[in-house]
């Protein structure tokens, strides 16, 4: 399976690119399973992948079920403030908000994360607005403020994000990140705050740094050798795009009258709709919970994509995840039925092949094939 998870985020032509390098770290479900805290905590809080991209399904206004990066490894760093306050973030295609934990938080989970302490920041501001963003197993409040977000090189001025102070459950505890850094439309952003792209793409980064990263502002030549598909958005609030069929190996299995597809680097797993996730199993020799023998993986076709006229392939290699001598298959049900079709989300499995670009100077996706 490829180390690398390539994103380029182009906002402006003419602006020089700056790379963020991502760190490879144990998964939050690592985590919890080295704590033996997995099985609970699943059986106790049954996850909805479709409430992150619908929230009506989930019952609230707002709604992120945290349990979407379970299994996410890769994590970049920026600061916040005057002098730099550093946090450990993902950076989240499928939403749009910043936020870390603050000095305020009360929560177990705040307590080893590290907290934004405004009175250390010469150059924040205060607001009197809350934001409150709910989960599956409770809600992360807190207020929203202003301050210099610097993310690798790129400085931006008054950004907007949420200052934690309180956070759901045990999960926060055990989690990697600090924090969430959304790079989806503002339309999706909850309290009306202005993502931290966006404001990157009005105050026009000029710098350049640079393993394993995220591009902002221009796609690097170096990992574009197998050329770029471009696929246009169905929709402007995630990067949302239209998809024609799903193959195993040559066999068409799903998607047959077309639908949409979310590329969503915050979510670990390819998420797809039920009927079409056993038939995915069954084409894969898989049983009814994904797991598969390991010993069949080198034998297993590839899952292909067709989107915009061209089939994107993941390899078995990519789909099936190994985890102390078992083996299950990269795939999780979600049925959420869309006026354009059934929803798949394209996740990490996908992701890792690819060099994807998010061109929102022309609401597009570029897809690369990783050599």
């Amino acid at each position: 399976m490829k180390l690398l998870l390539l994103l380029g985020l182009v906002a402006l032509a003419q602006c020089l690119p700056s790379k963020i390098p991502l760190r490879k770290m144990k998964s939050l479900r690592q985590r919890l399973e080295e704590q033996g805290l997995l099985e609970p905590f699943l059986k106790q809080h049954p996850h909805n992948q479709a409430s992150k991209y619908f929230p009506v399904l989930a019952g609230t206004t707002s709604s992120e079920p945290l349990q979407n990066y379970m299994n996410v490894s890769y994590y970049g760093t920026i600061s916040i403030g005057t002098p730099a306050q550093e946090f450990t973030v993902i950076f989240d295609t499928g939403s749009s908000n910043l936020w870390v934990p603050s000095v305020y938080c009360s929560s177990r989970a705040c307590e080893n994360h590290k907290r934004f302490n405004p009175s250390k920041s010469s150059t924040f501001v205060s607001t009197n607005e809350s934001v409150s963003i709910a989960y599956g197993t409770g809600s992360m409040t807190g207020i929203l403020g202003y301050d210099t977000v610097t993310v690798s090189s790129i400085q931006v001025a008054n950004q907007i994000f949420g200052l934690a102070e309180t956070e759901p459950g045990t999960i926060f505890y055990y989690s990697p990140f600090d924090g969430i850094l959304g790079l989806a439309f503002p339309s999706i952003s909850s309290s009306g705050a202005t993502p931290v792209f966006d404001n990157m793409m009005s105050q026009a980064p000029r710098s350049r740094p640079s393993g394993s990263f995220v591009l902002f502002g221009g796609i690097d030549p170096a990992y574009t050798t197998n050329g770029i598909s471009w696929i246009p958005l169905s929709a402007e609030t995630y990067w949302q795009i239209t998809m024609e069929r799903v193959f195993v190996g040559e066999k068409s299995v799903a998607c047959y009258f077309s639908c949409q597809a979310i590329v969503d680097t915050g979510t670990s797993l390819l998420a797809v709709p039920t009927l079409a996730l056993r038939r995915i199993y069954k084409a894969l020799g898989a049983n009814s919970e994904g797991e598969i023998s390991c010993s069949a993986v080198s034998s297993l076709p590839d899952v292909a994509f067709k989107i915009n006229g061209k089939k994107f392939t993941v390899p078995a290699t990519a789909y099936v995840i190994e985890s102390d001598g078992f083996c299950s298959l990269g795939f999780e049900g979600m049925d959420t039925p869309t006026e354009e079709g059934e929803l798949w989300i394209l996740g990490d499995v996908f992701i890792r092949e690819y060099y994807v670009i998010f061109d929102r100077a022309n609401n597009k996706v570029g897809l690369s094939p990783l050599a």
